[in-house]
């Protein structure tokens, strides 16, 4: 009996480890000036404006100060969160932006592909144009885009899930 409590107990307590780990892989990390995407996508801004080297490299990268400067330098110029934004600017510093979905380093992952396929930005990063503070929406792990992969034309099916795809 003794054993089945310890037995159980275990089970309870690795459940709850991977219910915790999923849901804080989930949160959103901590940024330096608070940033909102739905107010930029209220303002007509689409990802690609900002994200533009989603369709000429590997990552989507985050905009540069100067980029999100040539905005700001005259649009809410007197908010708060923009004169944090030309500090940076101002000291000719990067912004620490921290990265809110990420891949292990043995992926290898690109959004050309993906956006050259007519795969949008939501399909993976959920309503980004509805969140005031940016989070991840989903575990991308090997399970959930081999899921996808999985439910393409059967013709493509065979190329997208062998391996060396995504694991170089």
């Amino acid at each position: 009996m003794r054993l089945l409590v310890i037995v159980l107990l275990g089970i309870v307590l690795i459940a709850g480890a991977v219910y915790l780990s999923t849901n804080l892989a989930k949160a959103a990390p901590a940024q330096p000036i608070a940033f909102s995407h739905r107010l930029h996508a209220q303002a007509g801004v689409q990802c690609l404006f900002c994200h533009s080297s989603a369709m000429r490299s590997d990552v989507a990268g985050i905009p540069s100060v100067q980029k999100c400067m040539g905005c700001h330098q005259i649009i809410a110029a007197d908010r708060q969160s923009v004169q944090l934004l030309a500090g940076y600017w101002q000291r000719q510093e990067p912004i620490p932006w921290q990265p809110v979905n990420t891949m292990a380093d043995f992926v290898y992952f690109s959004h050309q592909p993906h956006l050259g396929a007519g795969i949008s930005c939501e399909t993976c990063h959920g309503n980004v144009a509805e969140m005031t503070v940016t989070a991840r929406v989903t575990n991308m792990d090997m399970g959930w885009c081999l899921n996808c992969h999985l439910k393409q034309p059967q013709e493509k099916v065979a190329r997208l899930s062998d391996c060396l795809l995504c694991h170089k």
